[in-house]
């Protein structure tokens, strides 16, 4: 392997870390030589992805927490922090879609659910867990955001407004946490196909015009998403930060032709 894309003996926490996106994220650093903390709101879904990956030869642990409760976040900075006794690379790919439709349409409970879970979460792991990264010299966070957060979209509007918050933050803890050596970026995907995404990719006539409207003319897969998560953790990565880095097939460039 390649030192530009090495995680040899890093240590790393991945949220949403037990399908589709995080599972493909998780199982790249993981084959790169990091040790992972797999986490989600399931214990049993956590287990599970742990034992996928050690199979695969992986070194990973289960830590499942609530990312709608501020406190189960702070445990689950805390025990990462306990359990390697430090972190280079933080990635918070949790996120809900509780809501579509129209945004004056979404109750009060959605608002909650969506930008806690998606937003505020994210920054209460990386309040929690950027201190101790600059204390061993810097490290790496990706948030994972969406195309639905960098253009307008009529049935994912509260999704994408989360989303949107999410790159904001990735930019402002870039030039907070930059002299410290921390490296903040954000992913937005397209439609990948995942479990996430099958309300879309089950239903042939968006797709028919979604794939119109895309260069590529197909869907992403979750590995290609990760290859970009595991370079931007990577020394490979290195001088990239405070960035939102389209993976999308062209959709978001496309003019329909």
């Amino acid at each position: 392997m390649s030192e530009l894309f090495s995680l040899f003996g890093k240590t790393a926490l991945i949220t949403g870390a037990t399908r589709g996106i995080g599972l493909a994220i998780a199982r790249e650093y993981g084959r790169a030589g990091a040790h992972l903390t797999i986490s989600s709101e399931s214990a049993d879904d956590c287990d599970h992805a742990v034992a996928t990956l050690t199979e695969e030869g992986i070194d990973a642990v289960a830590l499942p927490a609530d990312l709608r409760e501020q406190e189960a976040v702070a445990a689950l900075a805390a025990r990462t922090l306990a359990h390697f006794g430090r972190l280079d690379a933080l990635v918070c790919n949790a996120g809900v879609a509780p809501h579509m439709g129209p945004l004056a349409s979404a109750s009060d409970a959605d608002w909650d659910l969506t930008l806690t879970v998606n937003l505020r979460s994210a920054l209460w792991l990386t309040s929690a867990l950027l201190p101790a990264m600059a204390e061993h010299g810097g490290g790496s966070v990706v948030l994972m955001a969406s195309i639905a957060g960098v253009r307008g979209n009529k049935g994912l509007g509260l999704y994408g407004l989360s989303k949107a918050g999410l790159a904001q933050l990735a930019r402002n803890l870039a030039v907070e946490w930059g002299p410290a050596n921390i490296r903040v970026n954000a992913i937005s995907p397209g439609v990948i196909r995942t479990e996430f995404a099958r309300p879309l990719t089950d239903n042939p006539e968006v797709m028919q015009r979604r794939l119109a409207l895309t260069p590529l003319r197909r869907v992403g897969r979750a590995e290609e998403v990760a290859a970009l998560a595991l370079l931007l953790a990577a020394p490979g990565g290195a001088f990239i930060t405070g960035q939102n880095l389209i993976v999308d097939g062209g959709t978001t460039i496309g003019d329909g032709n």
